[in-house]
């Protein structure tokens, strides 16, 4: 009966609203919507003018045809234009005045474009824009302090971050808002003190981000006056002081985040629990001292907390264990100490990113924390635990990201063995413990079928490079290095159809170069597969290559083969294709004969590194043409001859040749007598006009490359 009743309404509904709607679309032909006047026409015209590039804009923009129907723009019933929207349109130029002339706009957008010039400083006094979004775009020079006649602002919400915008940031105009509920002014060089004037006359203000700016001073304590203030963002400027007392009475604070800047004092344990609908708080690099509270367990909504590089210390507080729908937890690079046992981890069934990298704490890894089933990423490096890895480890069945590395466990056959059963490892990083055990072989490990980074460096392991290894076809990074491994180097490397960095460097290997390692196929291609699992990153944990040396994405690690420090012998594979290959490290082996002619043809090495050899011969005047080699070094060998002149290697110290008394050249200071230099070809006028425009355009990147390799990589990954 019910059905019925609701059918036979809704027929009465259909027949009713047909005549209603006819008689709606009679009298809108009778009285034709009003069209947009001639004045706001010639604003908004004005303004495409302005622009370079319009994006087919114009098309829609005819003079003569009604404005109120042009592409991006809304009136209301009166015909007065009251918003442009033209978002993500790949605008050129500048903002023209004339905008601020359409004495009945509402809304402006004009976010996501490459919008140059200043903003006009009309938009930002109006009085009548509510919402006025130009993030994303080139804008820049100062934001002018509005002189305002009228005694209520109406603005409600301000985007302009993502910009070049300079100066101080304006202060006087929130007197006079009474509406305003967000500002987001990020991504920008503004400088001076905070404002403290936004809650003076809006209630209602909510929303304020003006991180990766370059504010100094201390954080305004008028901001604990914002009763409806949920996100507050200011990290990555150049802010000082405490926390001051009156921040903490903004009770409806839902994300709280102040990261690098250099803030000090304590965590006030009082004033934390008063915020108790906290779901963020990042305070991560700044420096903060004393011990978390325990009053952190007040806070049953906090799903983040970021505490890490700051200067913190003493055992971690239980009540921690009460923030049951906590996420993620990153206290990396503290001085924490004490028992992870202190934590009831089987409380924590949301977690899914811990991260305690750089700390003191002791004891071994608590049994309750394999409980985490939802724990994607895991890093316990650089501590001081101990003891063996328990079975149950393999409970956690969304393990992408695990680092163990630096700390005192032992049994590392036994670890791989459970580790082979989390099917979802991406990255697994297990250096600098097992000290002095044996390399696990081949019958013993299987698995680790997702893999694609693994370390396990500076263990003193003894034996071969293992069979089990030639089995993880999604290998992309392989670190064995600072190790004991002897043998050989198998050739069933070249099957490793991923793997895009080597290193071997440091142990005992012997035995020729194999033929195989010219053939690693990505390697040997232009192009290059490496990629990350995207979830190992989802909580900001990069791999680590010293304290603060970070790669936030394996593909920016640099495709390597570094077989350095090792007892190889015999001479360098003629047949060495591998093209894009950038840094490459054979010194202080024992190979010999004449470094090939084929190496000029890694035309992307950054890196070549054959030093301490007994390699003879010239220097092939082809290596001058490596125009992305940084560093090269071939001292300490028996080279002959003079060295190439007028091309790449005319840039290099003479210490890259240090340790050849046969060599001769300009760069040593010796004189070469009669011999004469290999020829070097003397290129066009044209293309080396272009060789000098390509360098000065690329200078300063070859310089951060330059960078990166001259920090001393450490013992471990983090």
């Amino acid at each position: 009966m019910q059905r019925e009743h609701h059918s036979s309404c809704k027929s009465k509904v259909s027949r009713l609203a047909m005549p209603f709607f006819g008689i709606v679309l009679l009298l809108a032909m009778a009285y034709p919507a009003t069209s947009c006047n001639e004045q706001e026409k010639s604003s908004l015209l004005q303004f495409l003018a302005g622009l370079s590039y319009e994006d087919g804009i114009a098309m829609s923009w005819q003079d003569g045809t009604d404005c109120c129907k042009w592409e991006g723009i809304t009136c209301n019933e009166t015909g007065t234009v009251i918003e442009v929207s033209l978002a993500s349109r790949s605008l050129e130029g500048s903002i023209s005045p004339s905008l601020s002339e359409l004495t009945g706009l509402l809304r402006l957008n004009l976010s996501y474009n490459s919008l140059s010039g200043s903003l006009p400083s009309g938009l930002l006094s109006s009085g009548n824009i509510t919402v006025l979004d130009v993030s994303f775009n080139r804008l820049s020079g100062n934001l002018q302090e509005p002189l305002l006649s009228i005694t209520e602002h109406p603005l409600q919400a301000l985007n302009i971050s993502s910009n070049m915008f300079t100066g101080e940031f304006p202060s006087t105009i929130w007197g006079k808002t009474r509406n305003l509920i967000a500002i987001n002014a990020s991504n920008n060089s503004f400088q001076g003190c905070i404002p403290s004037s936004f809650c003076i006359s809006s209630s209602s203000f909510s929303v304020l981000d003006l991180s990766f700016n370059q504010f100094s001073g201390s954080i305004p304590a008028g901001l604990g006056k914002c009763s409806e203030l949920r996100i507050v963002k200011a990290g990555h400027n150049c802010l000082s002081g405490s926390l001051p007392d009156e921040l903490f009475n903004a009770t409806s604070l839902q994300y709280l985040s102040f990261p690098d800047n250099s803030l000090h004092g304590l965590l006030d344990g009082a004033h934390i629990m008063k915020l108790r609908n906290l779901a963020n708080l990042d305070l991560g690099g700044n420096m903060l001292n004393g011990k978390i509270p325990e009053s952190i367990g007040q806070l049953k909504r906090l799903l983040e907390l970021h505490l890490n590089n700051n200067n913190m210390s003493g055992a971690l507080p239980s009540a921690l264990s009460n923030c049951t729908n906590i996420i993620m937890i990153d206290l990396k690079s503290n001085n924490f100490s004490g028992e992870l046992q202190i934590i009831n981890f089987f409380n924590l069934p949301n977690l899914q990113a811990l991260d305690l990298l750089y700390n003191n704490f002791t004891g071994t890894i608590p049994e309750s924390i394999y409980s985490c089933s939802n724990l994607i990423a895991l890093r316990l490096s650089s501590n001081n635990l101990h003891g063996q890895l328990s079975p149950r480890i393999s409970n956690l069945k969304s393990l992408v990201f695990l680092s163990l590395g630096a700390n005192n466990f032992t049994n590392i056959t036994n670890t791989l063995r459970i580790l082979k059963y989390c099917r979802n490892l991406t990255t697994l990083l297990i250096g600098t413990s097992f000290k002095g055990e044996a390399m696990p072989q081949d019958e013993i490990i299987d698995g680790f079928q997702n893999l694609r980074v693994l370390s396990i460096t500076d263990c003193s392991l003894s034996g071969n490079i293992p069979l089990w290894l030639s089995k993880l076809k999604n290998l992309e990074m392989l670190f064995l290095n600072r190790n004991q491994l002897s043998g050989s180097i198998p050739a069933w490397i070249k099957n490793l159809n991923s793997l895009f960095h080597l290193d071997l460097s440091r142990n005992n290997l012997t035995g020729e170069l194999p033929t195989a390692l010219t053939e690693m196929p990505m390697l040997r291609t232009e192009t290059t597969k490496a990629h990350m699992d995207s979830s190992a990153f989802k909580f900001e944990l990069p791999l680590y290559l010293a304290h603060s040396f970070q790669y936030r994405i394996a593909s920016t690690f640099k495709k390597t083969l570094d077989l350095g420090c090792n007892n190889l012998t015999g001479v360098i594979p003629q047949e060495i294709q591998l093209k894009s290959l950038q840094k490459l490290n054979f010194s202080f082996n024992g190979l010999s004969g004449e470094i090939p002619q084929q190496l000029s043809k890694l035309t992307n090495l950054q890196v070549l590194d054959l030093s301490s050899n007994h390699l003879t011969g010239a220097i092939p005047s082809a290596l001058s043409n490596l125009h992305f080699l940084s560093e090269f070094n071939v001292s300490h060998n028996d080279l002959e001859g003079p060295i190439p002149s007028g091309g790449q290697l005319s840039t290099f110290p003479s210490s890259s040749f240090d340790g050849n008394p046969k060599l001769c050249g300009i760069i040593v200071a010796k004189f070469c007598g009669s011999v004469e230099a290999p020829t070097v070809s003397v290129p066009s006028t044209e293309k080396m006009n272009k060789r000098i425009a390509f360098v000065i355009a690329f200078g300063p990147f070859f310089g951060v490359g330059v960078l990166y390799d001259q920090i001393v990589l450490s013992r471990y990954f983090g």
